[in-house]
């Protein structure tokens, strides 16, 4: 069985049909657009701390743990309407070139956050309170409204040639 075939039968599965077809799906739609503007929202106020743009005067730290909830739960929001979006149109995804776009987006966006997580921020007793934060911060802070912003593009471009 072929990767199309599969999502064929994941689009073809009874809740696959019901959302689909269902008088809310535009709910769901909606549900996902609010969790992609609160999860990028607030990952965009945060890169942009991080590269040394915006609120020079508080800590990274500080401006992280006021918006990691708000991150969080965008993104909890964003990626569970955005599995039944798929599993409403998987086929219809697998061969949209913009959703492939996305997914790459989405690997690329999830790795460079765990560079950042897992490297960057060990050391960030040395740089929390600079105003310019070091090279690889800003980088990973530049990086990730790049990558944030084509996964939202190219999502936003594949939902209209549906």
């Amino acid at each position: 069985m072929t990767l199309l075939e599969i999502c064929q039968a994941i689009q073809n599965t009874q809740i696959g049909t019901t959302m689909r077809e269902s008088n809310y799906y535009w709910m769901l739609n909606g549900s996902h657009v609010l969790g992609i503007a609160v999860s990028a929202g607030a990952i965009f106020w945060f890169d942009l701390r991080a590269m040394g743009l915006n609120m020079l005067d508080m800590r990274i730290s500080e401006v992280y743990r006021q918006i990691d909830a708000w991150m969080t739960g965008g993104f909890v929001l964003m990626f569970i309407t955005g599995g039944l979006l798929f599993w409403a149109r998987a086929a219809d995804s697998y061969s949209n070139v913009y959703f492939r776009i996305k997914l790459v987006g989405l690997l690329l966006a999830g790795a460079n956050a765990m560079y950042f997580n897992m490297k960057t921020k060990r050391g960030i007793g040395g740089w929390d309170t600079a105003g310019k934060p070091p090279l690889n911060v800003r980088l990973a802070g530049l990086f990730s409204i790049i990558l944030w912003g084509s996964v939202i593009a190219s999502g936003r471009l594949m939902a209209y040639t549906f």
